[in-house]
């Protein structure tokens, strides 16, 4: 039996679907890429299935791309944090071998396609989601960002309805809170801060971070923190200077605990917190916590550099 007809068929029910589909796979993976080669499966199992008795082919389309992309989301796992992972030893302790990362896919992005999405729901979005669990990402992205039922994605995360609705609105509120830290002249001028402090400690810029950091700047460890190798204490702008002169390339911009500070993570989980005090335009402390169970409470997302 010839399948051309009903491929033809079922491609154009599917082609006008496409863009929304890649919508949606975009704002759950973040990748161009990832998003086009979920849509290309999910039009493999659609010429692959029996759609007799599909009624709503978009809700089921969705659906299906909904649970490829939390299948590719987990399969992931650490291949985007391990990108921050070099350096390491540069701000936390003195030894330990620098993790090489290479390519993240099998696929080179098209910017042109990247920008046009990443346009169509704002940079700092996306760096929240990021920041997300698979499941509560899918969960919001899907009910808040195109108003699916939380009874049909509890059936794509297996959670019940009121399981997956907890989902989305934890989600929604570390987007939230990620908005309100976009929003606040307080928060922006620390970000601002230590964003500079962060670029100038990359660069190797020792007379950049002498003239951020305040003349009574204190940087302390705590306990785990001090384990894996760094200071208990430095007072005084050059010792804290030297510390962060030519490292920092393994932290990320983060906000956390109220404030903008930098972290470091290790598949997936962040390692390390750095707690800036800025007063104004200078730093005036840093606090390192390594500490898992206060990492564990901290509601960490991290920000566009």
């Amino acid at each position: 039996m010839d399948d051309s007809p009903r491929e033809q068929w079922l491609a154009r029910d599917f082609e006008p679907q496409r863009p929304r589909l890649r919508a949606v796979a975009y704002r759950v993976l973040g990748s161009a890429a990832d998003a086009d080669d979920a849509v290309q499966e999910a039009w493999l199992r659609l010429s692959r299935s029996d759609t007799s008795e599909v009624s709503n082919l978009a809700g089921w389309l969705t659906t299906v791309v909904g649970r490829i992309s939390l299948d590719m989301l987990r399969s992931r796992g650490s291949r985007r944090e391990d990108s921050w992972d070099a350096g390491l030893a540069d701000l936390v302790g003195t030894g330990g071998a620098r993790v090489e990362t290479g390519p993240t896919g099998n696929h080179a992005p098209d910017p042109a396609s990247e920008a046009e999405l990443a346009d169509s729901i704002g940079l700092a979005l996306l760096v929240v989601l990021d920041t997300l669990a698979p499941a509560e990402r899918l969960a919001f992205v899907l009910h808040d960002l195109f108003g699916m039922p939380f009874e049909q994605i509890a059936d794509i995360v297996d959670r019940s309805p009121a399981a997956t609705r907890q989902l989305a609105s934890r989600a929604r509120r570390r987007v939230r809170s990620a908005d309100a830290a976009e929003t606040s002249p307080a928060r922006t001028r620390q970000r601002e801060v230590v964003g500079a402090f962060l670029a100038a400690a990359r660069g190797g810029d020792f007379a950049a971070l002498l003239e951020m950091l305040d003349p009574d700047v204190v940087l302390t460890a705590d306990e785990a923190a001090t384990a894996m190798g760094a200071p208990a204490q430095l007072r005084g702008p050059d010792a804290v200077a030297q510390r962060f002169n030519g490292g920092a390339r393994s932290a990320r911009l983060a906000a956390f605990d109220g404030g903008v500070g930098a972290v470091w993570t290790l598949h997936g989980q962040p390692q390390v917190a750095f707690r800036f005090t800025v007063e104004g335009d200078v730093v005036t402390g840093i606090e390192m916590v390594a500490d898992r169970a206060r990492l564990g409470e901290m509601e960490i997302y991290y920000l566009p550099a």
